[in-house]
């Protein structure tokens, strides 16, 4: 097997549900050794969340879980017990990365904060991932993705204007923090490697949220310029531009101001041009103009398919996209000829389609070495690194520990 970019590195994971997850598995995909600890018997509360095959909720079937642990080694741990903090301890010698993501205060009163373990390693980079940091005034809040995405800025930007605020999808701050912990813990990993010792990497959701490309520096900026608060924007967005329905969904254009020509090409209406209101830039930002354009427009559209009015834009060069469903992410021939979609087989979910690299590098890929980690699968593995024997792990596991 070709080495990966970070074949040499070995990452502790103590994280649970989304964020440290995606973290550790953009680490584990790239080649890192990730050895994923779990509470004996239950396992990361992830492994309760769907979707599930056959909608049928199974411990070791949650696609939530199969995603966000390929290529990961999977053990149980009691962390509260004194023999599993000694475990630990003992993996942290050969460890150069520990993700975890437990509520600010939890490690230290385990044994496990930073300052106890960089003594035993100097050169460790711990990062910490929780809603808002390690210090100020939340740092005990808990907190849902809606809290953070709304604490942390964008959501007052996202949905229609004359509605309230929405939120996103699903877990998607939850990746976005993945991705900022992911990068922040490399960085301090070079650092660490330059320099001959490690340090703490503190993570705040919410922060990632504020800092993020989402809307957000813009709208920062322009605030301390001109005290405007930002506005939502409906999803048309001006003259002939937005989102708008076609025949099997859904379809973004942008075909107004010095894109009317192309527009008017797209739809054989080449008498748009001399038109005396349509064709003048100055009554295009009107919005009743905007308005009864939309009935030459739609019907156009509304005949047509996703794919016949991209084909058709893309004809007369014009800005334009399907908005996609998974099915179409799915059957797309782009993702598909680069190899994005991955299968991965799973020895009690079975076989299915993941999403593949967020980036490609030709000498050290990208590849899916093993599927997530049934429920203290590897305990054998890891713990006999450590120099345990069988009989070991038995007493282990009648006190509880693994």
């Amino acid at each position: 097997m070709v080495d990966q970019a970070l074949s040499d590195v070995k990452v502790l994971d103590l994280t649970w549900y989304v964020t440290g997850p995606y973290c550790t598995k953009l680490l584990a995909d790239y080649g890192a050794e990730v050895v994923k600890v779990e509470w004996p018997g239950k396992g990361d509360p992830a492994r309760t969340m769907g979707p599930f095959p056959g909608d049928s909720p199974h411990p070791e079937k949650s696609g939530l879980f199969l995603h966000l642990n390929t290529n990961k080694q999977g053990i149980t741990l009691n962390l509260k017990s004194r023999f599993g903090q000694r475990i630990i301890k003992e993996m942290v010698r050969e460890t150069d990365i520990l993700v975890e993501s437990f509520r600010p205060g939890v490690m230290a009163g385990l044994g496990l904060d930073y300052e106890t373990l960089s003594k035993i390693n100097q050169k460790l980079v711990m990062t910490s991932i929780s809603n808002f940091g390690q210090t100020g005034p939340y740092r005990d809040f808990k907190a849902t993705d809606m809290v953070e995405y709304a604490l942390g800025g964008p959501m007052y930007a996202t949905g229609l204007p004359e509605r309230e605020p929405l939120k996103v999808f699903n877990n998607t701050v939850q990746y976005q923090a993945g991705v900022c912990a992911s990068v922040a813990t490399m960085i301090a990993l070079f650092g660490s490697d330059m320099r001959g010792t490690g340090e703490m990497v503190d993570i705040s959701i919410m922060e990632t949220q504020a800092a993020g490309i989402d809307r957000t520096p813009t709208f920062r900026i322009a605030y301390q310029y001109t005290g405007d608060v930002n506005e939502r924007l409906p999803t048309t967005q001006g003259f002939a531009s937005g989102v708008f329905p076609c025949k099997d969904g859904y379809v973004n254009i942008n075909g107004g101001s010095i894109f009317f020509p192309k527009l008017a090409a797209m739809l054989d209406m080449p008498e748009l041009l001399e038109h005396p209101v349509y064709s003048n830039l100055v009554e295009q930002a009107k919005p009743e103009v905007a308005e009864e354009f939309l009935s030459i427009l739609l019907p156009w559209l509304l005949e047509r398919t996703k794919a016949e009015v991209w084909e058709a834009a893309q004809a007369q060069k014009m800005l334009s996209s399907p908005i996609y469903t998974t099915e179409d992410l799915l059957g797309d021939p782009h993702y598909n000829e680069r190899g994005f979609w991955v299968e991965v087989d799973h020895p009690q979910a079975g076989t299915f389609k993941y999403p593949g690299a967020p980036f490609k590098m030709t000498e050290t890929p990208w590849q899916i070495r093993r599927p997530a980690p049934l429920l203290g699968q590897h305990n054998e593995d890891v713990l006999g690194g450590l120099g345990y024997r069988k009989e070991d792990l038995v007493v282990l596991r009648q006190q509880g520990v693994i």
